[in-house]
């Protein structure tokens, strides 16, 4: 909406050329804390179109992350819908380490999307992925247009082209996990708080703490002690009530499925900070992960959102207290996660959102970083340059992350793809039995499989942990408590099929190794389907992580993804 001016009157004195600019800044403020008359900025529109548009680019293109998604929420949901799936130690109903509350809220879209689709599994997947996409469309427009309304279009357009662009939230976005439940939370939660609604914005942040990850309570916590501070009474009420319902109707839900009370949330607290829970058990990394993560994901934003403090004794009017409050869950989150020794990518996924809106302030706020302090309203050359580094800034960050998320959907792609192939081989015969060696983490779900394969059958290619094992119905399903299942990452004798001879069909990666894959038999097994997958340990780790054009293809190694079937004699 455009400014409204009022006409003037016979009594105003005639404006002049030497008269300084008048800035928001300037402007008296109202009661409400709004400054009167100051352009409403970015209307809902074209955050829901241009975030609609790259998230649904996302669910439909984007790949599994981590195996994790695969195995303790997509499989979960898998076998509600159609009473199959593997089950993982967390869900034994000894340890209760998983809420199927958050299971049921994607199985209010895969229920219908299962009755209408039939036998087409794989258009369920990409439904509840659409399903996700539109969570996170409107909860990072709402933030767009809090940040608009509070500090500008300017800033506003650049958070909304990194949320849009950067390969971190591109990927995040529609990641059927916790964490990427809690970043929705993250990003409405600090909507609502820039909106001025604080008991709403601790609601939200309540809700992605228990719904979603218990341990992004770290996260929240600035936003929430701000809202305190604000307004007690009606936050505290609102967070206490909000906390009591979800975890009662937590507890409710798991005594449906586990047939015993017991809290998930608090048992996955337990466990992992009273209990002694050996995360290190699946893989530690160094203190630096996080930062190199973070580059990869967001490039020259994730530097200049850390160089947020450092910019902030300059720009202290504009954005403190709230978007100091905002996004030092930035330095926060990031300082505590890199002292764990267990680190994985999808454990930052609260804060990617934050890591935008930080970066945006900073490239902002490049014209201040040389303003004369008693001329503000001056324009040195310096300040000009200034003003012409922002959109190049800008531009390079997205061209950048364009390149970052050219090269993983390209490089890593082939698994999702090659088990679609299943589709066109059903005469391969009902009861076929699929087997998967050492590929097993790159599993997209049950959800690619269709009704003729009979069986998954995992092969023994060295791996020593614990696998997923299909629920077990004859011992109650969600409510088993197998004793085949511990955790301690001890691998299970009934994990391997001790035949490969079953095989019917063989998932392999093929690449250039010394030694021979099962399927390079070619007597044994024909390959019906290959795709190139990106070698990483052969290819630059430049040109592994980026497209770079006419250099992408030439430089990287590419092995091969293949689907086998096995010859009949």
């Amino acid at each position: 909406m455009a400014t409204r001016q009022r006409r003037a009157l016979t009594s105003d004195p005639p404006e002049t050329a030497s008269s300084p600019a008048y800035t928001k800044v300037d402007k008296p403020e109202r009661s409400d804390g709004e400054n009167e008359g100051v352009d409403r900025g970015l209307g809902w529109l074209l955050p829901l179109l241009c975030l609609g548009m790259l998230r649904h680019m996302s669910a439909t293109s984007n790949i599994i992350h981590d195996c994790d998604e695969v195995f303790n929420y997509w499989e979960p949901l898998h076998y509600l819908l159609y009473k199959s799936g593997f089950q993982t130690w967390e869900y034994s109903s000894q340890f209760a380490l998983r809420s199927y509350l958050y299971i049921l809220l994607h199985k209010l879209v895969g229920w219908p999307a299962a009755w209408w689709f039939g036998e087409e599994k794989v258009r369920v997947f990409y439904a509840v992925r659409i399903f996700l996409a539109g969570l996170s469309v409107i909860c990072d427009a709402a933030l767009v247009v809090a940040l608009s309304r509070k500090y500008g279009k300017r800033l506003a357009s650049y958070a909304l082209a990194m949320l849009c662009l950067a390969s971190g939230c591109f990927f995040a976005s529609t990641s059927f996990l916790p964490s990427s439940f809690s970043m929705y939370a993250m990003s409405l939660s600090s909507a609502l708080f820039l909106f001025n609604k604080p008991a709403m914005a601790v609601s939200v942040a309540a809700t992605g703490v228990i719904l979603g990850w218990p341990f992004s309570i770290l996260a929240f916590l600035p936003l929430t002690i701000y809202s305190l501070v604000k307004s007690f009474k009606p936050v505290f009420l609102t967070g206490v009530v909000t906390s009591i319902v979800l975890m009662v109707l937590s507890v409710l839900v798991d005594y449906d499925y586990y047939k015993k009370w017991t809290s998930s949330v608090i048992n996955l607290l337990v466990y992992n900070v009273l209990g002694g829970g050996e995360s290190h058990l699946y893989g530690t990394e160094g203190a630096s992960f996080y930062l190199r993560n973070g580059f990869n994901n967001f490039n020259l934003c994730f530097v200049f959102a850390l160089l947020f403090l450092a910019i902030l004794p300059i720009a202290k009017k504009k954005y403190a207290p709230e978007l100091l409050v905002v996004v030092s869950p930035v330095y926060l989150w990031i300082a505590f996660m890199s002292l764990q020794p267990h680190k994985e990518e999808r454990f930052l996924y609260p804060i990617y959102p934050l890591i935008c809106v930080a970066a945006s302030a900073v490239i902002e706020s490049f014209p201040d970083l040389f303003r004369d302090k008693y001329n503000p309203n001056g324009s040195s050359t310096l300040v000009k340059i200034a003003k012409i580094l922002r959109p190049l800034a800008l531009g390079l960050i997205l061209c950048v992350s364009h390149a970052r998320t050219f090269s993983l959907i390209n490089g890593y792609s082939a698994p999702i793809e090659i088990y679609k192939h299943l589709d066109y081989h059903d005469d391969a015969g009902p009861g076929s039995v699929l087997c998967v060696g050492s590929e097993w983490h790159r599993f997209p779900s049950s959800f690619f499989i269709p009704d003729y394969v009979g069986q998954v059958r995992w092969l023994d290619d060295g791996f020593t942990g614990l696998l997923p094992i299909p629920f077990n119905s004859s011992l109650g399903g969600t409510s088993a408590a197998p004793s085949y299942f511990n955790n301690k990452n001890k691998a299970s004798e009934r994990q391997y099929l001790k035949d490969p001879e079953q095989c019917t069909l063989l998932i392999e990666l093929q690449l250039q190794r010394p030694y021979p894959t099962r399927g390079s038999d070619m007597t044994t097994w024909e390959i019906v389907a290959a795709l190139p997958y990106l070698d990483r340990e052969l290819s630059p780790p430049l040109y592994r992580s980026f497209f770079i054009p006419n250099q992408w293809q030439q430089k990287n190694v590419f092995g091969q993804y293949r689907l086998l079937r096995r010859i009949q004699k």
